[in-house]
């Protein structure tokens, strides 16, 4: 280690510990989101953000950070004032390598403003419609029970890596045509280039996932080019037919696009999955109300979206002057949006720190509102509500297992590095068929 290296280590927690002192003595309030505490529940300091200071500013990451749901709600929808080029946290940590990388990601619909993004996102919505999603229903289905079948019999295991992680990856695996043999390899780049939404990156870090992109463009390309060869019934083959008004996706376009499918169509569904069940485990009552009324799922769904979000903040730019609630925001301004926080906002949920699968006021903006809305949103519903009807189908019993849950250190997406739960096999149901007097009655 060079001496500026040691340096440089030895100052910034000081200089960190110098700012967040500011920021509470000029607030009353902290946003630290690096913090083991915040990581573990973010939701109190949410709660002491909308109550003290709705619009904080950052002196760590210089991003105004908004985190009421009207709010939140209102910068989602304006696009014409505020823009989504710009990282969900700030970017004050975004130098050399990371301004690079963000470079060679750009640009996909998760970066572009309209024209760009509506011709792009008109384009690919074609290959993603209701009835392209509703016909991976029954496929899902029987791939959600052959992954527990392979822990079929044991006591005790990690639902993360059996099946809350693997679904959402078999799933995009096979919609883009990955070959079975390559989904191993798939998975591990999936992984490491998820990364590249977190704002808190180490320079090595950073390295790894512009090297994984690579890799994942030059892998996308042979994909694409053996399915303009031989087209399949499957979302690439799709991608390349779409057409609006004589346009389609460049080469370039449709590989970046295939890279944020990957992204979004893993984290959040595998996020959605292990967060939600952790919340259901800490809520017996609630476990055993889906399992006797299981027409509940959809809405139980949409309350585990809302209770524990899989993505936890968005962002945009200030491209005008603007004011809101009295704040007056300037151009250039980075804005933190906290999804997690809104989604606990009392103005807009009754009890919002109590889970309730039956909550008629359920809805949130854990997919995002207007024309970022997540394009992928019903395919990840669809993965979360099979997810949990397997699991309840084939266990009578889950209970939380040995080791305690632990979040992965991220900000941006919120989810489990594992999650052990202890599980009893469900009973086999007999069904008798009535007899002729029965049948009468």
């Amino acid at each position: 280690m060079s001496l500026a290296t040691a340096l440089r280590s030895a100052i910034a927690p000081l200089y960190i510990k110098a700012r967040l002192a500011q920021e509470r003595y000029q607030s009353g309030v902290v946003w630290y989101p690096l913090d083991p505490k915040f990581i573990a529940n973010p939701y109190p300091t949410y709660k002491e953000l909308r109550e003290r200071d709705p619009f904080h500013p950052s002196p760590l990451t210089g991003a105004m950070v908004i985190s009421k749901y009207d709010d939140v709600d209102a910068v989602l929808r304006n696009y014409k004032v505020f823009s989504n080029r710009r990282g969900p946290v700030g970017t004050r940590n975004r130098r050399g390598i990371g301004e690079q990388i963000e470079n060679e990601l750009q640009p996909s619909m998760l970066s572009l403003d309209p024209p760009d993004h509506t011709r792009l996102r008109g384009l690919v919505s074609r290959a993603f419609t209701p009835r392209q999603v509703a016909k991976m229903e029954d496929h899902i289905r029987e791939t959600a029970h052959a992954l527990l079948d392979e822990v079929d019999g044991q006591d005790e295991f990690d639902l993360m890596a059996n099946l809350a992680a693997l679904l959402p990856t078999v799933v995009i695996a096979e919609m883009i045509g990955v070959p079975t043999e390559d989904r191993q390899q798939f998975k591990e780049w999936s992984d490491k280039f998820a990364r590249v939404l977190e704002p808190n990156l180490t320079t090595d870090e950073l390295s790894v996932v512009f090297e994984t992109g690579q890799l994942f463009d030059d892998y996308f390309r042979g994909i694409v080019s053996e399915h303009r060869e031989h087209p399949q019934d499957d979302l690439v083959s799709r991608l390349i037919e779409a057409e609006e008004e004589g346009d389609k996706l460049t080469e370039d376009e449709m590989i970046v696009t295939l890279r944020l499918l990957l992204v979004a169509g893993n984290e959040t569904t595998t996020n959605l999955i292990g967060n939600g069940l952790k919340a259901l485990l800490e809520h017996p009552e609630q476990l055993e109300l889906l399992r006797r009324q299981p027409e509940l799922i959809d809405n139980a769904i949409e309350e585990l979206l809302r209770y524990d979000s899989p993505v936890q903040v968005d962002g945009r730019t200030t491209l005008d002057e603007f004011e809101m609630d009295r704040h007056r925001l300037k151009p250039g301004r980075a804005i933190s949006l906290l999804i997690g926080g809104a989604n606990r906002d009392p103005e807009e949920f009754s009890d919002p720190e109590m889970l309730d699968i039956t909550r008629e006021d359920a809805g949130n903006i854990s997919f995002g509102r207007g024309i970022h809305h997540c394009l992928g949103a019903p395919l990840a519903r669809l993965e979360g509500k099979i997810a949990f009807e397997a699991l309840l189908e084939r266990f009578g019993d889950i209970q939380l297992g040995t080791r305690t849950p632990e979040y992965k250190p991220n900000i941006v997406l919120r989810g489990l590095r594992h999650l052990d739960i202890r599980v009893e096999r469900a009973a086999a149901r007999t069904i008798e068929t009535p007899t002729a007097e029965a049948a009468a009655d």
